[in-house]
């Protein structure tokens, strides 16, 4: 159907869909137009879990293969609170650089036939000759924000303040800090990340966060970005382990600090263009979905290409599709950032619960239940729920051992 695509944006959204595209059909002539010199990017690491990676494996296991192999693992997760620490089991959690991952994607997206132009910017002004173009150019789109009534594009600001920053620290669990100043919390998370095969981790993401109040109190907002770097490293000494922290700076030499930006649009597509990805829809940082949800735009893109006979209807069932399936984690994004702009509620719980009820901050019942009952109840649950898989594991033996002694009294 479209036999010649255009992916605006050389992030994994738009890597991937060129891959998956040129997979289903080589006759595709598919381009990708990156603004930005090859191997240039910005972050650290990625996160994912395992429900992405097996999706990978599904759609394309070459490029799957090589993302799991330069990634790094961790089955657990670190809180530091004040001066204590607590660990507990949990998913497993993957972690690979931003830029090994765009390489793997961009030599695969390659090797398949997939055109890749760089410093190559695409605008509402010279737009490419193509039966369908795909806007994956993040959250600053300037396609979708050139047609913004049209997309009905809603933009919400959040709270807190946030900054992105790497390290030299390789993490081997998902670890919290919570440090308390003069001026209220300040909170950080970081992981590890991969950057090639067979290698532990090579650094570190960390993400810093806090209150408007806090943010201003410690200067943070006046500081220059190196000023403000060996302050976080002091306050983050213990989770650090003494290891520097990294980051990039403004042009005017300030440190990059942001309020989230949660976007959604009425509509993706009009006419021949869609939306993909960071310019459809962001989710906030706090659960780690930000790739994920791209890749997964990328994967239903390409099976409604694939399966409609006319653009518009495709363009139609992948929007529907992704609408439905984005509930869950924008709900669970939505409520997870509220946990974090309320943490005053649960910080002095003992860290045992406070870190219990971390991992519950996507409930939408949590903020209106006092903290120490919701934890009392979610405990309780779990043991009902432990009872029950316990009497469904037990109940064919025991069936199993009434029948085989019925059977040896008849003998």
């Amino acid at each position: 159907m479209c036999v010649k695509v255009a992916c605006v944006g050389g992030g994994p959204a738009g890597l991937y869909l060129s891959i998956l595209l040129k997979l289903r059909d080589p006759s595709h002539e598919v381009t990708v137009h990156e603004r930005d010199p090859e191997g240039s990017t910005y972050g650290w690491g990625v996160t994912y879990w395992r429900g992405l990676l097996d999706k990978l494996h599904e759609h394309d296991p070459a490029s799957a293969r090589a993302i799991a192999e330069s990634a790094v693992r961790w089955s657990e997760g670190v809180a530091h609170v004040r001066h204590l620490t607590t660990r507990r089991a949990g998913d497993e959690g993957h972690g690979i650089g931003r830029h090994r991952m765009l390489e793997i994607l961009a030599a695969r997206a390659r090797s398949l036939g997939v055109r890749l132009e760089y410093e190559h910017e695409i605008t509402p002004g010279n737009p490419p000759d193509a039966d369908l173009v795909v806007a994956g150019d993040g959250v600053h789109s300037a396609l979708r924000t050139h047609h913004a009534d049209h997309f009905g594009t809603r933009t919400t600001i959040g709270r807190n303040h946030y900054i992105w920053l790497g390290t030299s620290k390789p993490f081997d669990a998902f670890t919290f800090a919570f440090v308390e100043t003069d001026h209220g919390w300040i909170w950080c998370y970081g992981y590890g990340y991969g950057c090639g095969y067979g290698v532990g981790p090579a650094s570190g993401t960390v993400v810093v966060e806090c209150a408007p109040e806090t943010w201003t109190g410690l200067g943070l907002d006046t500081v220059s970005a190196a000023d403000g770097l060996a302050l976080l490293e002091k306050l983050f000494a213990d989770a650090l382990d003494g290891h520097p922290l990294t980051g990039r700076a403004d042009a005017d030499g300030r440190a990059r600090w942001r309020n989230f930006r949660t976007l959604t649009n009425r509509t993706w597509h009009r006419g021949n263009l869609v939306l993909l990805g960071d310019a459809a829809h962001t989710t906030h940082y706090s659960i780690g979905a930000g790739t994920t949800l791209a890749l997964e735009d990328a994967i239903a893109l390409a099976g409604a290409l694939h399966a409609h006979a006319t653009l518009p209807r495709a363009l139609a069932d992948y929007e529907q599709r992704r609408k439905k399936a984005l509930l869950p984690a924008q709900s669970a994004a939505r409520h997870s950032a509220q946990w974090y702009e309320h943490l005053p509620r649960y910080i002095d719980l003992p860290p045992q619960r406070m870190f219990a009820l971390l991992g519950q901050r996507h409930s939408p019942l949590l903020p209106h239940v006092p903290p120490q009952l919701y934890y009392r109840i979610d405990r309780a649950a779990g043991q009902l729920e432990t009872v029950r898989r316990f009497k469904r594991w037990l109940g064919p033996k025991v069936a199993r051992t009434v029948q085989a002694r019925a059977l040896a009294s008849r003998e």
